[in-house]
């Protein structure tokens, strides 16, 4: 699947269309699905403007920020707020009749919406832009991408001007204010990661245990070594002997840390902490969260806030 949106990707791309990971129920009616930054005009009831879907959280914190002012755009994101990775989101006809009325559907890429072949296959007009094109995947075990790059703060930074070219490709007359956002978000994520390398950097316990693979990005910057993993598919239950494997693993390499995320469940890790003695913390992958104005921050606030806990956890 990851491959064949891959294809579809390419198809996009030849058309001039800018392309650059566990879902529930739509909490929207129909027809009041668009959150607006300035109390303007919603997206679809007939007005000019350019209506921007996004596929779900994190790309919507982007996009907010990229579009932040500009006249005439509307941002919905497509999930409810507790939507976690779109591994195995299905889209429903609420999803369908909303990306009816869009002119742009933004979505992560690197093989997250593997529902994206029946929206091109359904909406021959909309337009798509991939925010992880170009980003370099590091690659599961199965020898697919693993899509979780903006958990990685210079691969937001990528994320984020792809975006913004994107949207500039789309809509010439905004193209500069895009790009003036955008610059200016990039600016704050790229101050905070030299904030997060001087505290983290100096850390000498640099081994954690995740709950799922969302993170080997955001290791990989900052010099962590992950372990084991967890549940490398959220609601995906370890085995038991994977659990006693871990659990063995913990004792063996002495690793303290476990790291469980906000959107899921924590009770295989409490279960490896009661029976090794390590301690169970939370790190964020910015997976989920309310689709409104105020969000902006969020990604930055969740970042700051994994950065105190690895202090906290590993120092």
């Amino acid at each position: 699947m990851y491959r064949s949106l891959t294809r579809v990707a390419a198809l996009l791309l030849s058309a001039a269309l800018v392309l650059s990971g566990c879902g529930t129920a739509d909490n929207r009616k129909d027809g009041d699905a668009t959150n607006r930054k300035d109390g303007g005009v919603a997206a679809g009831d007939g007005q000019d403007g350019l209506h921007v879907v996004t596929s779900f959280f994190p790309v919507y914190v982007a996009v907010i920020n990229v579009t932040d002012g500009v006249p005439g755009v509307t941002v919905t994101n497509m999930t409810e707020p507790q939507t976690g990775c779109l591994h195995d989101y299905s889209l429903r006809p609420s999803d369908l009749r909303l990306l009816e009325k869009a002119d742009v559907f933004i979505v992560n890429g690197a093989g997250m919406e593997s529902f994206l072949e029946d929206v091109v296959s359904q909406r021959d007009g909309l337009q798509v832009i991939e925010a992880a094109a170009g980003i370099p995947a590091i690659m599961e075990e199965n020898g697919e991408e693993n899509p979780h790059v903006w958990v990685s703060l210079s691969n937001m930074a990528a994320y984020v001007r792809n975006i913004a070219e994107g949207l500039a490709a789309l809509d010439g007359k905004n193209a500069e204010l895009y790009r003036k956002n955008a610059g200016l978000y990039i600016d704050k994520v790229e101050a905070l990661k030299q904030e997060m390398h001087r505290e983290l950097d100096a850390l000498d316990n640099r081994d954690i245990i995740t709950f799922h693979e969302a993170f080997p990005y955001f290791a990989e910057e900052f010099g962590l070594n992950i372990v084991a993993v967890v549940e490398r598919e959220p609601g995906t239950e370890p085995t038991p002997k994977e659990l006693a494997d871990i659990i063995g693993l913990v004792r063996q390499t002495g690793v303290r840390a476990l790291f469980a995320e906000p959107q899921y469940s924590s009770g295989a890790m409490e279960t490896i902490a009661g029976e090794t003695g390590a301690v169970v913390y939370t790190l964020d992958p910015v997976v989920t969260g309310e689709s409104v104005p105020e969000a902006k921050d969020a990604y930055l606030d969740a970042m700051r806030q994994n950065m105190e806990t690895l202090k906290e956890a590993l120092g």
